[in-house]
């Protein structure tokens, strides 16, 4: 019939059409194995227990920092189960800073911490908190170490100390004072936790480091040449010099690391410090390495420390 391709070209043309939709699909599939994986690190999406009758909500907002020479940075913030129902009532924070590469969202998203606190909530170990959850830096790959750096505009510590917390307390119902607020982070946001921390004695009750680490890493970009930025900012070295401080505002150090972690040593002569400059403390080996298999499954203990500790948790 006129205008009907051979047989063979007909097949030729479903057989390429056919290719096509599966190359599609296939990338389909494999964006979706990706992001599922960046989102949840191979684990299940977190869900509620059974018994949980009622959860916490995660919102966010942006914080413009002066820090920062003005840019506005995101935070994912969680709510606790029971913040909209009782108006009234003023709640402990959590600060929470995530490693690099990073995204505040995985506190939530692959570590569980909302379902953690709803399930603990629920069991009445804790008492409800706020977690607040602040991007870090200008990309999930750009490492800034939640330090003040040499650069312009790139006063990350402050940030956190300072514009955040002041944005947090204006927004929310806090307890705005520093016994009702802690300061936690898992590797490169341990470090942070612990640098700020010491940095600014008394505006945080615990500091929590998970797999972070005391020693300043020495990256050019972030602390220049001159090795007084990095001496500044290890808190193995700056501990001492503040530890009659921290007494006096009965600040607690709670960390760990794992068996097979490369910061491993740093931690173990951190506690001896600690132990040597009288500063409460809890550290503990885990065993493993460096990973989010730590992180989440010591996610409840983290949170019972903090609400062990903070005023009004």
């Amino acid at each position: 019939m006129l205008g009907t391709a051979p047989p063979f070209q007909a097949r030729a043309r479903l057989g390429a059409i056919a290719l096509v939709a599966f190359v599609a699909v296939g990338l389909v599939g494999a964006y979706r194995y990706v992001d599922n994986y960046w989102v949840y690190r191979g684990f299940a999406p977190p869900k509620d227990a059974s018994y949980v009758q009622e959860r916490g909500v995660a919102t966010s907002f942006s914080v413009t920092s002066a820090a920062l020479g003005g840019r506005s940075q995101p935070v994912d913030v969680y709510l606790p189960p029971g913040y909209k129902t009782s108006p009234h009532r003023r709640y402990p924070v959590i600060y929470l800073l995530h490693g690099v590469p990073g995204r505040p969202a995985a506190f939530l998203d692959t570590v569980r911490l909302g379902v953690v606190e709803d399930e603990l909530v629920a069991l009445h170990k804790i008492r409800p908190a706020i977690l607040v959850m602040p991007f870090g830096s200008t990309s999930s790959f750009t490492d800034e170490e939640w330090a003040n750096g040499v650069r312009p505009n790139s006063g990350w510590e402050t940030f956190v100390a300072r514009d955040l917390v002041r944005a947090v307390d204006a927004r929310y119902r806090t307890i705005p004072h520093g016994g009702s607020r802690a300061l936690a982070g898992l590797s490169e946001g341990g470090y942070g936790a612990l640098n700020i921390g010491i940095h600014h004695p008394g505006e945080f009750r615990v500091l929590e480091s998970w797999s972070g680490y005391q020693r300043a890493d020495p990256i050019r970009s972030i602390f220049g040449v001159d090795r007084s930025a990095l001496t500044r900012n290890s808190p193995s070295i700056t501990l001492g010099p503040v530890a009659a401080r921290l007494r006096r505002d009965h600040t607690y150090i709670w960390f760990y690391s794992g068996t097979g972690d490369h910061f491993l040593k740093q931690n173990n002569a951190f506690a001896t410090e600690l132990k040597h400059d009288r500063l409460p403390f809890h550290y503990f080996v885990v065993h493993g390495g460096h990973n989010w298999g730590i992180w989440r499954g010591n996610a409840s203990r983290a949170l019972i420390a903090m609400s062990r500790r903070l005023h009004g948790a």
